[in-house]
């Protein structure tokens, strides 16, 4: 999930922050204004520009996607009202994101627009930001993303009767669903009349849709949702991975169809199904039994002097001595030594990428040439190969990941709805939401 979540981020970054088409650049701003203030911060008239912007620039080749000035501006300031309470909250409990690990998404939103880091600075500064300024906007949704994993590891417990019970039941959904999503809010404690103007928002976003309105230009005008600015594009799901009501649906309806709204706890829900695909084949795993002996580099042992330990290691197996007395003499691996280097049986990669490459390298009997990893140099027999069919284990750990983001995703939704409430919010734009409004988590 921790990498779901980060990747998810950081594509939308390197979508949005990097566009390839000709973006308005923010030169000529007028002068600087508060649109909002949030606790002990301000969201600036500048910010809110800079951000609607890049989503305009986003949809350079598809304007006609985009609301009018006035609801884009509502969307884009809620987001970035939501963006500093987290961020807020991330500095105020000790989350920190280090130097390193901007770097090293700088890095990749660079490979990901198919640029180097100084293309990449270069242009960011021709869409009129100021490269530091980007930097900071990087390191805030990393930050924003490590917030979430430690209220999500922290809130959320997935028991094994759980997952017994979800299998039991038969509840596992094989397939993957690509949906579209719209969600109209309603607040914690909302009123009659609260309740039927979401209802009536939703018919409307569902009646325009009906009448050919592109549904992820009608994601950016009516969701609040926090997908809303891509369009509400949810991406390749499991079944399982999505709340109960939508797979339900989904499951009933064809590819293109979108949902009447459907009622939820946090508001009014429309989906959309772009596309379904099946994964019920059986989950079949080379495993291999394989033995080894392991001298290791220290301090006193170099890399090149423990080579020569493992070819005259290597020298005795070929030469006809038996593994496990030579494994028992020899190896420096404590786990195996005292039961003649045998690690058992194994998936490829379980020992990492040398072991692996190595060990498909071999026949079964068959005697590896010395090869080296982080811990020394080991000599490597491969016993034998099987496979194995892990559906039921796959299974298992399916049902577990989907158990833990279903009930992480309505935490993390509960915990943004906190941090609302508990916030003081001052809206100073024109005709947007009245202060402390109901937070828009909505699916992610």
């Amino acid at each position: 999930m921790k990498t779901l979540i980060a990747a998810f981020a950081l594509a939308v970054l390197a979508g949005v922050a990097v566009p390839r088409a000709n973006a308005q650049a923010v030169n000529n701003e007028p002068l600087d204004r508060i649109v909002a203030i949030v606790d002990e911060d301000v969201v600036l008239q500048s910010e809110l520009d800079r951000q609607i912007g890049r989503v305009q620039a986003q949809y350079a080749s598809s304007p006609q996607q985009l609301p009018p000035r006035d609801v884009l501006e509502k969307q884009v300031l809620d987001r970035l009202i939501l963006q500093k309470l987290q961020v807020a909250r991330a500095d105020s409990t000790g989350v920190k994101v280090s130097d390193t690990e901007v770097d090293e998404a700088l890095t990749n939103i660079a490979a990901q627009n198919k640029m180097d880091l100084s293309q990449l600075r270069g242009a960011v500064q021709s869409q009129g930001m100021d490269y530091e300024q980007f930097r900071r906007s990087v390191r805030e949704e990393l930050t924003v993303n490590h917030l979430r994993q430690r209220v999500v590891q922290s809130r959320v417990q997935v028991s094994d009767a759980e997952v017994d019970t979800l299998l039991k039941n038969g509840a596992m959904h094989h397939g993957q669903l690509h949906l579209g999503y719209i969600l109209v809010a309603v607040p914690d404690g909302a009123t009659p009349d609260q309740i039927e103007a979401a209802q009536k928002k939703a018919a409307d976003a569902k009646q325009q849709i009906d009448s050919g309105m592109d549904f992820s230009a009608a994601a950016i005008r009516f969701s609040d949702a926090q997908n809303a600015l891509q369009g509400g594009d949810l991406g390749w799901r499991s079944g399982d991975e999505l709340p109960p009501a939508f797979a339900e649906m989904a499951d009933k309806m064809q590819e293109g169809q979108v949902s009447a709204p459907l009622r939820g706890p946090n508001g009014f829900h429309i989906i959309k199904v772009i596309g379904k695909r099946d994964d019920n084949a059986a989950q079949m795993v080379t495993e291999y039994h394989a033995r080894h002996v392991l001298i290791k580099t220290t301090e006193l042992v170099n890399s090149e002097q423990a080579e020569k330990k493992a070819e005259a290691v290597r020298q005795r197996l070929v030469g006809g001595e038996d593994f496990a007395k030579v494994a028992k003499e020899a190896s420096q691996d404590d786990a195996t030594a005292r039961l003649g280097g045998d690690l058992g049986w194994f998936s490829g990669d379980a020992y990492g990428t040398r072991v692996a490459e190595t060990i498909k390298s071999l026949k079964n009997g068959e005697i590896s040439q010395p090869f080296q990893t982080e811990v020394g140099w080991h000599v490597l027999q491969l016993v034998d190969t099987r496979n194995t069919d892990k559906t039921a284990d796959l299974q298992r750990d399916q049902a577990k990941r989907m158990l833990f983001q279903r009930k992480g995703e309505d935490e993390y939704e509960s915990f943004l709805r906190q941090i609302r409430s508990e916030a003081y919010v001052e809206i100073r734009l024109p005709g947007a939401a009245a202060p402390n409004a109901a937070p828009k988590a909505g699916a992610s």
